[in-house]
């Protein structure tokens, strides 16, 4: 059985004020033309589907259209667990119709039972222990359910534990072992654009605690692509696209794992296009940075500008950049020398009228009606003599 590992594709998350859903349109794309030409026969994706619990429609829109033509009608079964951005009930409210389509959504998981699946395509059966994203206050819920009392007083990581030994009860020597997760394993290594609160500590999960006998472990949450430290046979696909600059370092993959009931898996690292990469310039002055622009203006990419001035950068300079060079979505200044009296002067070079107009056009990316800076300004006025 060919089985295809993805995760965290936060579908709908932005890079500053910039929508990221062209990539991940484009991503999509590539993952359908991977598991077309290697005939993926299931695929699992660990959770963080979307970026925020309420995801905009175009959003969601793209996640079902993404199931549709991954599931192939019905005919190539899909996976997909909630991660700690999504919200479980909200990604699993479709799970009843997408079912029909041989899609399964697991949001929460209630009790042990609902935490394994048992699929049956081309002669062979797959049982895949499930795991979405687990808080500690979920957790607590399965063991109370259970009168598991002890299993309270247990640590994080132990709780997991617990309930993968549990659900590692429905593995069979003449099936294909599977599990999913989303959560942080110990020694993982991050990107630094992960949500810090589940990193470490008490939700840092061992690696013993993951079950023994599964022949291949797929996990969510970290966004670049390793295996699990004192493993073999768990992985952390990463996300599919470059979500900050911090994860410029590294290519962005999926996992795919060759696997027959009681071997050894053999897996493989595919590589996706970078369909818009992040970059940093670092430019030695504000002309520099002017040259870089207009050098590189053509450039499909999402510019980080660090600029070496002596000098607060002007509206004007940087209105320039950005006509130069569209996507730079941010400039930094590194003051080398710089004086109270030189912010003033700087402060003074433009009235408020100047300062008025200049914003609402970079903001809005229109220029202001006589009306508007008139109403502005009288607004302005009033405020100063109360």
């Amino acid at each position: 059985m060919r089985i295809l590992h993805t995760s965290d594709w936060h579908l709908g998350k932005h890079l500053e004020m910039y929508s990221r859903l062209p990539e991940q349109e484009e991503f999509i794309g590539e993952l359908v033309e991977i598991v077309e030409s290697r005939q993926v026969d299931l695929i699992l994706i660990a959770g963080d589907v979307y970026d925020t619990a309420n995801p905009p429609a175009e959003a969601e829109h793209l996640f079902y259209r993404s199931l549709l033509r991954l599931s192939d009608g019905g005919r190539r079964p899909v996976v997909v667990i909630a991660g700690n951005h999504d919200s479980p009930e909200r990604l699993a409210a479709a799970g009843t119709l997408a079912a029909q389509i041989g899609v399964f959504i697991i949001g929460l998981q209630r009790n042990f039972a609902d935490g394994a699946l048992e699929l049956s395509l081309n002669g062979e059966t797959a049982v895949i222990l499930t795991m979405p994203y687990p808080s500690e206050k979920r957790l607590n819920e399965v063991f109370a359910g259970q009168n598991q009392q002890e299993e309270l007083q247990k640590s994080y990581s132990e709780k997991i534990g617990g309930m993968f030994t549990r659900l590692s009860e429905k593995y069979r020597d003449d099936t294909i072992n599977l599990a999913m997760g989303h959560f942080y394993v110990r020694g993982g290594e991050s990107s630094g654009s992960e949500r810090e609160i589940q990193l470490g500590g008490s939700y840092a999960v061992d690696p013993a605690a993951l079950p023994s006998k599964a022949q291949y472990i797929a996990m969510g949450h970290l966004h670049r692509p390793q295996s699990v430290a004192g493993t073999k046979r768990a992985f952390y696909s990463g996300s599919p696209i470059q979500y900050s600059k911090s994860e410029i370092g590294y290519a962005k993959c999926v996992y795919l794992a060759e696997i027959h009931p009681g071997g050894e898996p053999e897996i493989e690292k595919i590589y996706l296009r970078n369909y818009k990469p992040v970059e940093v310039w670092k430019a030695q002055s504000v002309q520099d940075a002017l040259e870089l622009c207009e050098r590189h203006a053509a450039e499909n990419t999402w510019v980080f500008m660090e600029i070496k001035t002596d000098k607060p950068l002007l509206p004007s300079e940087i209105k320039l950049m950005k006509s130069l060079k569209k996507d730079i979505v941010e400039i930094c200044p590194l003051l080398e020398a710089f004086g109270a009296d030189m912010l003033l002067e700087a402060e003074e070079e433009k009235s408020l009228e100047e300062e008025f107009r200049d914003f609402y056009q970079e903001t809005r990316g229109a220029v202001p009606t006589e009306n508007l800076v008139s109403c502005f300004l009288s607004l302005s006025a009033g405020e100063d003599e109360l």
